[in-house]
């Protein structure tokens, strides 16, 4: 067994395609499908399923690949180590954020970053959670930005900042009238939510156990939308919604179209962190990424 294998076959269960894999690797085809049966002859196991147009890693050899990550990782950080004058800064960084952080920390971040790393590119993916965290777990992507809780082994969390959620609403809306708004008051109006796979979504519809699950077929969902989505939807008078504070004050609509209530203390709010695998061999970048979020958070006037 090499460490060349090892890579042809990290990088076959990524690709879930011989070519692709054999492109990525740099090497034809048949190298990298030699190298895959000698690496199944040599283990006594199938290491993945062959379909017509796509290859998958069989169940039994899942954590033979995480293991395989984890030494190729543990490799390039001895070579690291070796060489002293190594660039932590010099390579990309491949970095994904969920859906509802994204649009609002990135604008912050990236020019914090370029400024500190101007030798690193950001690779940027927003996507789901449980999307970014099987691309962070499989190596894809070396750090994701994700709100807690965020299980999983050999991953570091570090806690960026913490937001209280508010209740967005037509600046003509009665509730304008009122100082704060109770979760219990949700049940009275049309709330305007994200479709499911968002762990916003989640978060808000804990705020009132009382939308049961037959209550939500009345709710207006917005299936794979955002939360700017969401805002244009109350701009034209369908409902209300529950924004991060990070998220209440991005807009180009005219003053005077929404007014902003929070919700009675302790407000709802959520914690968004850094999460990234304990065996990457980069603690330099993540450090910069780390720095460059605000340490007040993303509060409004925080952008400036």
């Amino acid at each position: 067994m090499t460490l060349t294998e090892l890579r042809y076959l990290v990088a076959l269960a990524r690709e879930r395609h011989f070519g692709r894999a054999a492109e990525a690797s740099h090497v034809s085809q048949p190298t990298l499908s030699a190298a895959i049966r000698k690496l199944e002859e040599e283990l006594g196991m199938p290491l993945f399923e062959r379909r017509p147009r796509e290859v998958k890693v069989s169940p039994e050899a899942e954590a033979l690949v995480a293991q395989a990550q984890r030494i190729l990782e543990q490799v390039e950080q001895l070579e690291q180590m070796a060489h002293e004058r190594h660039d932590q800064l010099g390579s990309p960084l491949r970095v994904g954020a969920i859906f509802t952080v994204a649009p609002y920390l990135l604008p912050v971040l990236v020019p914090r970053v370029r400024e500190e790393a101007p030798e690193m590119p950001l690779f940027i993916e927003e996507n789901y959670t449980h999307v970014l965290r099987t691309k962070l777990e499989r190596g894809d992507l070396d750090a994701i930005i994700v709100a807690l809780p965020f299980s999983g082994g050999g991953l570091v969390r570090a806690r960026l900042y913490e937001e209280s959620f508010s209740v967005l609403l037509p600046a003509d809306h009665p509730w304008t009238a009122q100082e704060t708004i109770t979760p219990d008051q949700l049940l009275d109006e049309t709330l305007l939510l994200l479709g499911e796979g968002h762990c916003f979504r989640d978060q808000v519809l804990e705020l009132c156990p009382a939308i049961d699950s037959e209550r939500q077929k009345n709710l207006v969902q917005i299936e794979g939308g955002s939360l700017e989505t969401l805002r244009h939807m109350v701009a034209s008078g369908m409902g209300i919604t529950v924004l991060p504070d990070s998220a209440v004050h991005h807009n180009n609509y005219e003053s005077g179209t929404f007014a902003v209530r929070p919700f009675v203390q302790p407000a709802p709010s959520r914690t968004i962190a850094l999460v990234w695998r304990d065996s990457f061999p980069r603690p330099r970048a993540i450090e910069v990424l780390r720095q460059a979020v605000p340490k007040e958070g993303l509060i409004p006037g925080a952008l400036g």
